[in-house]
């Protein structure tokens, strides 16, 4: 895996991140961010990178089903300095990252791809 420069991303960089989804994931599931009109528990976050310095965590995030994704994701950026609060007492690091929230595309892209597939084959 490599960052958008095109470096290797870090064992460190892997591990904060995937420690992040874990609590990020926990946090929505059990709606402990309480984010005004948003039911976290139909958020699924399905990667978090971290910069190189561990200071910002791009968290991709997708709702249930995609619907409604970009006021979701919205909801999050416009809230994440509660949910960051809660996720300082989730994890133990030397500084919070900021938290970026983006919508993931991957699913959407992988099923372009498929769709392409499918047309030349026949």
């Amino acid at each position: 895996m490599t960052d958008r420069i095109g470096k290797p991303m870090s064992q460190r960089q892997l591990r904060v991140g995937e420690m992040i989804k874990q609590s990020l994931s926990m946090i929505f599931i059990r709606n402990e961010a309480k984010v005004p009109n948003l039911e976290t528990n139909m958020i699924t976050v399905t990667e978090v990178k971290m910069s190189q310095d561990l200071k910002i965590a791009k968290a991709y995030v997708l709702p249930l089903g995609g619907k409604d994704a970009d006021e979701v994701i919205e909801k999050l950026k416009e809230y994440s300095f509660l949910i960051r609060k809660i996720l300082s007492k989730k994890v133990i690091v030397k500084f919070l990252p900021k938290l970026l929230f983006r919508k993931d595309e991957s699913f959407e892209y992988a099923e372009k791809i498929e769709n392409l597939i499918k047309q030349t084959n026949k």
